[in-house]
């Protein structure tokens, strides 16, 4: 019986807490954010956390904050406040995978910071889906904890050095009509010139550039248009020369353009 509700943004990929407001009713039982966002890569202001927090208090819901990517962000320090607030437990939850920080993808292992009856109420859920997590991921979490503090910054460091390799190769790309309007963690996501729809490009990108990046259809939902305008680029594992050519083979695509309104 649970029913998602898209909250849309403008360029920004921001969500707007004001937006958000006019979308809740009394059925309403949280507000669910990613930062830094997948699949836009934009790391959300800790003034719009603090104001969606503010506005699931005044309402009575829950904020849901998915912090997967954290580790990997351009600021250094705490991005938000929201864990100092007083009674902090009544509106936060906040969602962290180990996955990503220690390269554990696969094993599921991951934290929810929260309420302690809700805590419980979760646990009473995850028993009959899961049960538990398998121990050796919950051993390598442990072990990275304990032992990898220099190793994952260093990862970070590789991670902010690809970023910036992305953004300077974009230039090429921009000169096309293509836009890049998100750019961080793990993600880039980009908005293409052509009259072609992103779901239909993305096969064609195989073919004729060899680049395979996922169509932004996969990420909106069917009613919103902009998906088939936008593609989302995952750069974590690829090096600068490789990002580079990537711009490269995607400035030479000649495809019809989007004609203007």
């Amino acid at each position: 019986g649970v029913v998602a509700v898209p909250l849309p943004t403008d360029d920004t990929l921001i969500p707007d807490p004001e937006a958000a407001r006019a979308l809740i009713t009394p059925r309403t039982k949280a507000i669910s954010i990613v930062t830094p966002n997948n699949p836009a890569g934009v790391e959300y202001p800790a003034e719009t956390l603090s104001a969606l927090f503010e506005l699931c208090r005044e309402a009575g819901i829950r904020l849901i904050v998915d912090e997967t990517y954290r580790d990997f962000a351009t600021h250094t320090g705490a991005p938000h406040d929201l864990l100092t607030r007083p009674d902090w437990a009544d509106t936060l939850i906040q969602l962290y995978s180990f996955s990503k920080a220690y390269r554990l993808t696969g094993h599921r292992v991951g934290a929810v910071i929260g309420d302690a009856e809700l805590l419980h109420q979760i646990e009473k859920f995850q028993d009959t889906v899961a049960i538990c997590a398998p121990s050796l991921g919950q051993k390598a979490a442990l072990h990275g904890l304990q032992t990898l503090a220099q190793w994952k910054a260093e990862q970070r460091d590789e991670i902010l050095a690809r970023r910036a390799a992305l953004a300077e190769a974009f230039a090429p790309l921009e000169a096309k009509g293509w836009r890049l309007k998100g750019l961080g963690a793990y993600f880039a996501y980009v908005e293409h010139p052509f009259a072609m729809g992103a779901a239909d490009l993305a096969p064609l990108l195989v073919r004729e550039a060899g680049v395979l990046i996922l169509p932004a259809t996969m990420f909106t939902p069917p009613e919103d248009p902009s998906g088939d305008r936008h593609f989302r680029i995952a750069f974590a594992n690829a090096g600068a020369e490789s990002l580079r050519a990537l711009c490269t083979r995607l400035a030479a695509l000649d495809l019809p353009p989007l004609q203007p309104l």
